[in-house]
C-alpha cells in the first residue's frame, strides 16, 4: 500500500482539497504509475460540479503521463520504468465493436479493479477511471500507452484527453484530408487541437470561430487561416465568407451547446460533415428542421475521445511532436503544483488558459 498526496472532490460544488490517499499494489492486469504531469481538464471541473455523476468522493485528474512503477500478474507488455501516457479507453478486444475491427469504439473498456481510498478507507471514484492528480495512481495495464520518453511529460500527458479529442475529431471522426475547408467553433483546448489536427491533415482553409480574441490569436498560431469573432460577426456568415459562400467541408463543434451546434450545421457546405466533440449537459435539447437535415445531406457525427485508438495514435502524435510538426507545448499555458488545482479551475472558467498542467 502506498500513501500519496492527491486532489479529491468530496462533495458537489465544494472546493477540492489535497488529501492523503492509499493506493494498493497492482493486482492482476493492473499497473502502478508514478505520475509526472497531469493537465487540468474541463471534465475534472464537471466531476467536481456533479455534472458526470454523484459518486463522490472523486479522485480528480486524468490527462497524464508518467513512469510505470510496478505491474501485476499477467502483465507482459509493460515493465517498471516505461514512460506512458494514461488513457481512458483500455480496449477489451472482446466486445462486438472490437470483434468487428473497430476497437476505437470499444463498448467495454476497463479500469483497475482495486479501489484507491481515503486514509479512513472511503473508496474513491477516479475521474475517467484514472485519477491522476496524485503522486501515484492505479490503473488497468491497458490504460498505459508506451511512447518515446524523449517527450516531456507536460506535453505528452495532454494527449490523454483534450488534445487527442480535438486532433481526433478532425482526423479520425471528420476524416479531414488534403484540400478540405474546415471550421472549428469554440477555440479552447479541444477546439485549438482540432485546428492543429486539420493542419496536420492538409486542410487548405481552417476557420476559427470564438468570442474571445485571445483564443483566436492562439488558433492562428496553431494553424487557423481565418478567424471569426462571433460576438461581432454572425458565425455562419463568417464561415461562408471564407469559403466562397459555400460553407466548410467539415465543421467541428467544440462547445457542446445547441446554439453553436446549429451554427455548425448551417455553416457546412452541402454534403459536408458536422462533428460534435463539445460535451453537452443532459438537459440540452437540439431543435432542427428535419427537411434541412435531409436536404443538406452529408454527415452528422459525434466524436468520442477523438475516436482514437491510444496504441495507434499516441505514439504517432508524440513522434510528430518530436519532429516539430505538432506543437504540443503551445497548449501548456502554465505549470502548477498539486495545491493549485482549485485556482486553475478558476482560471479555466475565465478563459485565461488553454491548459494548466500539474507537475509532480
Amino acid at each position: 500500500m502506498h500513501e500519496v498526496r492527491a486532489v479529491v472532490a468530496k462533495s458537489k460544488g465544494a472546493p477540492v482539497s489535497v488529501e492523503t490517499i492509499l493506493v494498493p499494489d497492482p493486482g492482476p492486469g493492473e499497473a502502478l504509475v508514478k505520475v509526472e504531469a497531469c493537465g487540468v481538464c474541463h471534465t475534472d471541473l464537471h466531476y467536481r460540479e456533479g455534472g458526470i455523476n454523484d459518486d463522490f468522493p472523486f479522485l480528480l485528474g486524468h490527462e497524464a503521463a508518467g513512469r510505470v512503477e510496478a505491474v501485476g500478474a499477467g502483465v507482459t507488455d509493460l515493465a517498471p520504468g516505461d514512460f506512458v501516457i494514461l488513457n481512458w479507453r483500455a480496449v477489451c478486444g472482446e466486445c462486438r465493436s472490437c470483434k468487428r475491427g473497430r476497437p476505437w469504439y470499444c463498448f467495454a473498456t476497463h479500469n483497475a479493479k482495486q479501489k484507491m481510498t481515503l486514509a479512513d478507507g472511503t473508496a474513491l471514484s477516479p475521474a475517467l477511471g484514472i485519477g491522476a492528480f496524485a503522486e501515484k495512481t492505479l490503473v488497468a495495464a491497458g490504460q498505459c500507452t508506451k511512447v518515446d520518453p524523449a517527450a516531456p511529460a507536460t506535453a505528452a500527458g495532454l494527449l490523454g484527453c483534450g488534445v487527442m479529442a480535438g486532433i481526433g475529431a478532425a482526423i479520425n471522426t471528420g476524416n479531414v484530408t488534403r484540400g478540405d475547408s474546415v471550421a472549428v467553433i469554440g477555440c479552447g483546448g479541444v477546439g485549438n487541437a482540432a485546428i492543429a489536427g486539420a493542419r496536420l491533415a492538409g486542410a487548405r482553409k481552417i476557420i476559427a470561430v470564438d468570442i474571445d480574441d485571445r483564443k483566436l490569436d492562439m488558433a492562428v498560431k496553431l494553424g487557423a487561416t481565418h478567424t471569426v469573432n462571433s460576438k461581432s460577426t454572425d458565425a455562419v456568415e463568417g464561415i461562408r465568407a471564407a469559403t466562397e459562400g459555400n460553407g466548410a467541408d467539415v465543421v467541428i463543434e467544440a462547445v457542446g451547446r445547441p446554439e453553436t451546434y446549429k451554427q455548425a450545421f448551417f455553416g457546412r457546405d452541402l454534403a459536408g460533415t458536422v462533428v460534435l466533440v463539445g460535451v453537452p449537459t443532459p438537459d440540452m435539447v437540439l431543435d432542427l428542421p428535419m427537411i434541412e437535415v435531409f436536404g443538406r445531406g452529408g454527415s452528422l457525427k459525434s466524436s468520442w475521445y477523438g475516436d482514437c485508438l491510444p496504441s495507434r495514435d499516441f505514439p504517432m502524435l508524440i513522434d510528430l511532436y518530436l519532429q516539430k510538426r505538432l506543437d504540443l507545448d503551445a497548449f501548456v499555458s502554465e505549470t502548477i503544483g498539486i495545491d493549485d488545482v482549485e485556482k486553475a479551475f478558476e482560471r479555466m472558467h475565465h478563459g485565461d488558459v488553454l491548459r494548466s498542467v500539474v507537475v509532480f
